[in-house]
């Protein structure tokens, strides 16, 4: 008799879940749902072009031009909330940026999933603690010597390395993986800004580096704590088997690679900033303790690294077939280089373009804003929601729920960006005249590089390493893909080029 109380009990509980998460389910907008499974058979299927898919489902909500937001079901065991909100409306990402930033912060799980590698970091942190390093953080990228830092690092990385592996292929006309040879040139650039060590991960050999690999293994391994319920991830890190053994084994690696260099910078310091965060106190009045360093440092590292070599692999691939484009930046190049250095070619390739130069690029910089309104570094970005809200458009999100608001879809929505959105078009960057660059006048149709209090500090230093290094390769090479080689997305949390991005060199003739 019990056994029947509790198998018509179970019953009862689940059809009452059943009928409540369907009828709750037929108000949201978004991919389809299905009983017990919610959205998540849809989002299985979609899996190798999540963002593609997720621009898609916006693009088709609610039947207004304005609407850009939907829901996916979630089912209880695999999210707490049941609920979770994408949207690539504007005013949306205002609200959420900007207006109600408390409201919206990282929040528990996210923090959770990136502490052992980022610890409470710049990127990893909320409150107080962003607040005091973001302040400090702000100080440094504002002075005229951490500017002039990046430059030599750039350009010495270029002129000794990048232009030599460059010219070796194309002499021997073979291919490169440009992608590869990107993220090794603004590794090794963000570690000698960040810390003042340059692990010299782009030379000739094309050296595998333990601190490089390491970390590429725990960024990979974090971030499949997103994809998975939490109490998966932590199993394995108590047994210590699969992924987070790997995790557990490279954070060893980064941790004695950052206390060597931590240990360096204390006795002979420098101007890089893991040595101007040595002077300076947390909020308390304490200098910031070795642990705390360690992680200030990666967070840098981890920003500094993979976003500008995806936006430049990206960029190079739309320039390849868009030759007008490549044309227009070309000339605007010789045109600098003409006053600066005058008419000898020969000159305009000893050295690569000094920052001075690379900031009267304003072509150039339409160029890779247009590349990044297309192919943002970071596709999605995730917030928690800290008390129960409703959205400009009218969407309600609950406490307790995640809102993605998809960086990728704004800038495939028609309603923001034209009819044209989905051409890469520069001009539209330029003021009518085209000699002035003019972002939208709403920031929040553009936010690569995010926006409201969390603006990305290194904005301005990534445009003129990214007009450096683009300047450094167009005006001596002409790019073409290896014939049969597929460009296509990876399903990460940084766009990378899943099979990176295989092209010839050809010497360019300059008029």
């Amino acid at each position: 008799m019990e056994t029947l109380h509790l198998l018509f009990t179970l019953t009862a509980a689940a059809s009452a879940y059943l009928l409540w998460f369907y009828l709750l389910s037929r108000k949201l907008t978004g991919p389809k749902v299905w009983p017990l499974f919610g959205s998540l058979p849809a989002l299985f299927m979609n899996r190798s072009r999540i963002h593609d898919w997720m621009a898609g489902n916006l693009r088709g909500t609610g039947g207004a031009a304005t609407y850009q937001t939907s829901t996916i079901a979630i089912p209880f065991f695999a999210l707490k909330q049941g609920f979770y909100t994408v949207t690539c409306h504007p005013k949306n990402i205002e609200h959420i940026l900007r207006a109600r930033f408390d409201n919206y912060p990282k929040g528990p799980t996210w923090q959770t999933a990136f502490h052992d590698l980022l610890g409470e970091g710049i990127f990893n942190s909320d409150g107080d603690t962003w607040l005091i390093q973001r302040k400090t953080a702000a100080l440094e990228f504002t002075t005229r010597t951490l500017r002039q830092a990046m430059a030599r690092w750039v350009n010495r990385t270029i002129k000794n390395r990048l232009w030599k592996i460059l010219d070796k292929a194309a002499k021997e006309k073979v291919h490169v993986d440009l992608q590869d040879l990107l993220l090794r040139l603004t590794f090794d650039n963000i570690c000698g800004l960040t810390f003042g060590k340059d692990p010299e991960t782009l030379s000739p050999d094309l050296p595998e580096n333990p601190f490089s690999l390491a970390f590429d293994t725990a960024t990979e391994a974090t971030l499949q704590r997103l994809l998975y319920p939490g109490f998966l991830w932590r199993l394995e890190k108590f047994f210590a088997f699969g992924s987070e053994k790997r995790l557990r084994k490279s954070l060893q690696i980064v941790e004695n690679y950052m206390n060597d260099a931590i240990t360096a910078r204390k006795l002979s310091p420098s101007d890089d900033l893991l040595s101007r965060f040595m002077k300076k106190t947390d909020i308390n009045g304490n200098h910031f303790a070795t642990s705390v360093l360690q992680r200030i440092a990666l967070n840098f590292v981890l920003a500094g690294r993979d976003t500008s070599s995806v936006a430049l692999s990206w960029f190079f691939w739309l320039v390849m077939n868009n030759p007008e484009v490549e044309e227009k930046i070309i000339k605007e190049i010789s045109s600098v280089l003409r006053e600066t250095r005058g008419n000898d070619h020969q000159k305009w390739l000893e050295e690569p373009l000094v920052f001075e130069e690379a900031d009267r690029l304003i072509f150039l910089k339409a160029a890779l804003s247009e590349t990044l309104r297309l192919y943002p570094s970071v596709p999605e970005d995730f917030k928690y929601v800290v008390s129960d809200d409703i959205l400009p458009d009218g969407t309600y999100v609950p406490a307790g729920s995640t809102v993605t608001y998809s960086i990728y879809s704004v800038g495939r929505m028609k309603s923001i960006w034209g009819e044209d959105c989905m051409e890469f078009k520069p001009d539209r960057w330029l003021s009518p005249k085209g000699d002035r660059f003019e972002p939208p006048k709403d920031g929040y149709k553009f936010v690569a590089f995010n926006a409201g209090p969390r603006t990305c500090l290194g904005k301005d230093l990534a445009y003129l390493q990214m007009k450096s290094v683009a300047s450094a390769v167009l005006l001596r090479y002409r790019l073409s893909l290896v014939p049969g080689h597929r460009v296509e997305q990876k399903m990460s949390l940084t766009l990378f080029m899943k099979n990176g991005l295989r092209v010839y060199m050809h010497p360019r003739i300059l008029a």
